[in-house]
C-alpha cells in the first residue's frame, strides 16, 4: 500500500555516519535532489531519515533485521503509520552502505552520483510501498525508478539486464 500524498513536501534528513563519504561531498544533495523528485513522481510526502555508513554497519543492520549477515548497498526500514508531529508522518529510514556502492558503481561503470541517486529513489519507494517480490511488482518499480532517473537526467540503471535486486 503506497503512503497518501500529503500537503507538505518531503523532507529529507541526512546523517553521515562514516568517513568514507567524504570522498564524495555532493552525496547530502544528490540523496535529497533524489528523493524529492522520487516524492513527487510517487504523489507522497513524509519525512525520511538516511544514513550514509559503511559496510560493517549495513552488515550488522542486515543480519539484525534481515537475517543476512553480509553487507549490501541498501536498506529501508519502513516506519508504517507513526506521526512524527501532528500533520506529519515519518516513511522511515534508509541505510546507504559506501564501500558497497562504490565498488558496484565501479564494477557496472556507472557515475558514483548516478548509482547513489537510484539507491536513494529505490529505498525511497519501499519506504513507500513499492517492492519487487513478483516480477508483476519489479517490472512497476523498475519503471517508476527509470521514470525519476530520467527526470534528473540519469540514464535507465537496468537497460540491458533482467530485473532489480
Amino acid at each position: 500500500m503506497k503512503a497518501a500524498a500529503l500537503e507538505k513536501p518531503a523532507m529529507v534528513d541526512v546523517t553521515i555516519a562514516s568517513e568514507l563519504w567524504s570522498a564524495h561531498p555532493e552525496a547530502e544533495r544528490i540523496i535529497e535532489r533524489a528523493i524529492l523528485s522520487a516524492a513527487a513522481m510517487a504523489q507522497t510526502s513524509g519525512e525520511v531519515a538516511i544514513l550514509l555508513t559503511d559496510d560493517e554497519a549495513v552488515r550488522q543492520m542486515n543480519a539484525q533485521w534481515r537475517g543476512i549477515d553480509k553487507p549490501t548497498n541498501v536498506l529501508s526500514f519502513p516506519a508504517g503509520e507513526s506521526a512524527t508531529a501532528p500533520g506529519e508522518l515519518h516513511l522511515g529510514d534508509i541505510a546507504i552502505a559506501y564501500e558497497t556502492v562504490a565498488a558496484e558503481s565501479a564494477a557496472e561503470n556507472k557515475a558514483f552520483g548516478d548509482h547513489l541517486a537510484h539507491l536513494a529513489i529505490h529505498g525511497y519507494l519501499h519506504l513507500v510501498g513499492f517492492d519487487h517480490e513478483t516480477d508483476a511488482e519489479a517490472a512497476e518499480m523498475e519503471t517508476l525508478e527509470t521514470r525519476i532517473l530520467a527526470n534528473l537526467g540519469i540514464a535507465d540503471p537496468y537497460a540491458g539486464t533482467v530485473s532489480a535486486d
